[in-house]
């Protein structure tokens, strides 16, 4: 049994964080003493550890205490679901780091590598923020977007994303309202707009969301680092540019 400052120096979790948990219901301490001390069992901590699987998947808070709670839930199932995810994702950092590798010996003009051989690692088929996506715009709306994206195919998704992320990298020292620069993003407006559906707002919002998210900025700035703020202001000003 372990008091909470005691979970926190183990897990290195804050003790703040794991008060958090507990007011909005995701891990409940098994014991709580008179003096209101919070006492974890080794239940508990197996339940904590799942938790930080489910979050290193992506997962919304939300939506894991809805997993983990549910009467049907199964932790081994759960368990061997994330050991499957971890290798894939294991899988294609290792293949991106070989991407990187190559790159450096591009630059250096030891080797030379294909538009392909560019892009190769990158996988935006699987999408991180589905979950949150279907909470916040709805099933239909989720579900369209992926029907137009399996119509594309992952490939073609990959290769224009690429194309557009490599060109605004390019511009992204310049001015966000530059006509180049609003040129490039309008470019990654109507592709986003052949996938789904995003209004002038909505697409402001989405760049919010890329300094926001944590996840979002570091998959932009694998381009180029400040990719993604760039592009959060570029979007801004396309916005407020065009709305109805």
């Amino acid at each position: 049994m372990l008091k909470v400052k005691e979970v926190a120096d183990l897990t290195g979790i804050s003790v703040r964080t794991l008060h958090y948990y507990d007011e909005i219901g995701l891990l409940c301490p098994s014991e709580t003493t008179d003096a209101s001390y919070r006492i974890y069992s080794n239940t508990d901590l197996e339940m904590l550890q799942q938790i930080l699987f489910f979050k290193e998947m992506g997962f919304s808070l939300k939506k894991i205490k809805k997993v983990i709670h549910s009467s049907d839930f199964d932790r081994i199932a759960a368990l061997e679901l994330h050991r499957n995810l971890l290798i894939e994702k294991r899988n294609r950092l290792n293949q991106m780091v070989e991407t990187v590798d190559k790159t450096i010996q591009h630059a250096k003009g030891e080797m030379t590598m294909t538009n392909k051989e560019k892009f190769e690692g990158f996988d935006f088929s699987q999408n991180p923020y589905e979950q949150e996506a279907r909470e916040k715009y709805g099933e239909k709306a989720v579900d369209e977007s992926k029907q137009n994206i399996a119509k594309m195919g992952p490939e073609k998704i990959k290769e224009e994303t690429g194309i557009i992320f490599t060109k605004l990298a390019k511009l992204r020292y310049d001015a966000p309202d530059s006509d180049e620069a609003q040129c490039t993003i309008g470019e990654w407006y109507q592709f986003l707009n052949r996938i789904g559906e995003y209004s002038p707002e909505a697409f402001k919002g989405l760049g919010q969301l890329y300094v926001d998210d944590e996840r979002f900025t570091q998959n932009i700035d694998q381009y180029g680092e400040g990719l993604a703020a760039f592009m959060k202001e570029a979007m801004a000003f396309y916005a407020d540019r065009n709305k109805s």
